[in-house]
């Protein structure tokens, strides 16, 4: 009976596990293993705190909004989206606009008394915290613990005796220096500051781009670790010291060695209930942006060595568990129905205005066509982009839309964004439509937009009304992407795709990496706005 008990529920888990596994990535083996990355996806500069047997994860969001994500984890494998810490950004005035690469850089979450803690570092305002008693529900408003420029990556420490200590690193773009970090005491509450900072570490030349730290304490040490080196070829640190303001000792403990995963650093140590040590970091992978690696962590040397004697594993066995639900196998969020409004993969490229969009009775969503700025060269300056990360290497994204113009110059369809671009869009030209490519190279750098035509199209439906009648396209758009190419195609059927222009290389944006999904906009507002309903997007292999 034991044996027929378990062959039960190992085929009940197996179930489990197909039943919930993402078409296109999924990092568990469904064998006791997983693969790296366990998130194929753009969550840079990964931050974890683990509560009982439950596990959260923020990343750095930059101008993206809604900011903060969070998600939630039972194994620190299979991930899933829960929510945002971050609804909207201040001052208005500055990120009612497209603000790229700058915002919310590499957060830390902390669970402290029963709230969670959010720090982060704007480069060009300070450093701000935000909190929550339930992740999921609503975060705080910004606190400005610290103004000023410069301060980036912070992370607090309380204390045993309940004093706070916060930990930073600094961007040389904005204050002229950059590779040590500082360590000043806050208020017991974390909301200021209540000392001056003081340099606990400088890399140097040896450990030159020390930056993210992320602040511990274990068996009576402190702890600092961060990476030095740079994004691509850098490396992990730890560093211990008896005070939380040092000197402090430090040794590398993870590298890139004969592996393909360059850069292994920046994240988040991890001590789980059941008495293991993990370690989460990011991978620089170009367009597809800084995706998320689990690695063990080994002590017996009295320093955290990660992965293999400090060389990242691509395939491991998975954390222990105590909770049958952590055999649930989670994926973030990828197709969407707009069922429900939007799922919460989504993002705008500035904060959300209620011009920009709205879910429908009918189950769609409503993209309206913004007007472009009066000097406008690009899309980069757009902000009703809305857009959601990659997040595998290979995939297919169709989507079904209707769109509905009322002037001429109006255009909607799918975009492929990052420093370059390449659109797919529907164009009002007279009584009919055009089928164009939009695309430019350079865009962050003032690159001008080249629009190519493809065909013509006919109307689905016109309107018969007298007044601001509009003519109607039910189309099928999709984008195959294969290993950072775009190749773009259409349908009037959802059956008989159609080559759209040439294929396009995808290029990563200021900070993250290329992002897909939906643009509505116009030259010039005239008379009334248009609008792209978008039925549903499904990504597939």
């Amino acid at each position: 009976m034991r044996f027929v008990s378990l062959l039960i529920a190992f085929v009940i888990s197996q179930m489990t596990v197909a039943q919930h596994r993402s078409q296109v990535w999924c990092p568990d083996n469904g064998d006791g293993t997983y693969t790296n990355p366990v998130l194929y996806a753009d969550y840079s500069d990964p931050d974890v705190c683990a509560v009982g047997d439950d596990y959260y994860l923020t990343a750095s969001s930059f101008n993206c909004i809604p900011g903060l994500p969070i998600l939630h984890s039972k194994d620190l494998v299979n991930w899933e989206m829960i929510g945002y810490a971050l609804q909207e950004q201040e001052p208005k005035e500055i990120f009612d606009k497209p603000q790229h690469g700058k915002g919310v850089w590499a957060p830390a979450i902390r669970y402290h008394k029963n709230e969670f803690y959010i720090y982060w570092g704007d480069p060009d305002l300070g450093i701000f915290m935000v909190k929550a008693k339930n992740p999921t529900g609503e975060w705080s408003k910004p606190v400005c613990v610290i103004a000023g420029k410069g301060m980036i990556d912070p992370c607090p420490l309380w204390d045993d005796d309940g004093r706070c200590f916060l930990v930073n690193g600094w961007a040389n773009s904005r204050c002229g220096f950059n590779s040590v970090l500082s360590v000043r005491e806050l208020s017991a509450d974390g909301t200021r500051a209540i000392s001056l900072p003081r340099i606990v570490f400088d890399g140097g030349q040896e450990n030159h781009t020390s930056e993210g730290p992320k602040f511990y304490k274990r068996d009576g040490y402190y702890w600092i670790m961060n990476p030095a080196g740079g994004v691509e070829m850098g490396w992990q640190l730890a560093m211990r010291s008896k005070s939380p303001y040092g000197p402090y000792e430090w040794k590398r403990v993870m590298w890139q060695g004969n592996t393909n995963i360059n850069g292994p650093h920046q994240g988040a140590w991890v001590h789980t209930v059941q008495g293991e040590d993990w370690f989460l970091h990011f991978n620089d992978k170009g367009p597809y942006g800084r995706v998320v690696y689990l690695q063990p962590v080994d002590w017996s040397s009295g320093w955290p060595m990660m992965g293999n004697h400090g060389v990242p594993y691509t395939k491991y066995r998975k954390p222990a568990t105590s909770t049958p639900e952590a055999s649930r196998v989670d994926n973030l969020q990828e197709s969407d129905e707009f069922t429900d409004g939007l799922g919460l993969q989504w993002q705008w490229h500035a904060n959300y205005h209620q011009f920009f969009g709205q879910p429908t009775a009918e189950g769609c969503y409503r993209l309206y066509t913004i007007e472009q700025p009066k000097d406008f060269k690009s899309l980069w300056d757009v902000p009703n982009l809305l857009l959601q990360k990659p997040t595998a290497p290979r995939f297919t994204a169709t989507a079904k839309v209707r769109f509905a113009s009322k002037e001429d110059g109006q255009y909607g369809g799918v975009v492929m964004m990052g420093r370059d671009y390449s659109a797919l869009v529907i164009c009002r030209q007279g009584d009919g439509f055009l089928l164009q490519r939009h695309t430019c190279m350079g865009a962050d750098e003032e690159g001008t937009e080249i629009q190519q035509t493809l065909a013509t199209l006919q109307p689905t439906e016109c309107d018969t009304i007298p007044y601001s009648p509009a003519i109607y396209l039910d189309i099928y758009l999709r984008m195959t992407i294969k290993d950072g190419i775009c190749v773009f195609s259409y349908s009037l059927d959802g059956k008989r795709f159609h080559a759209a222009g040439e294929p396009f290389s995808m290029r990563q944006g200021k900070w993250i990496g290329a992002k897909f999904g939906f643009v509505s906009a116009c030259k010039s507002l005239k008379t009334n706005r248009g609008w792209l309903d978008v039925d549903w997007i499904r990504i597939t292999k």
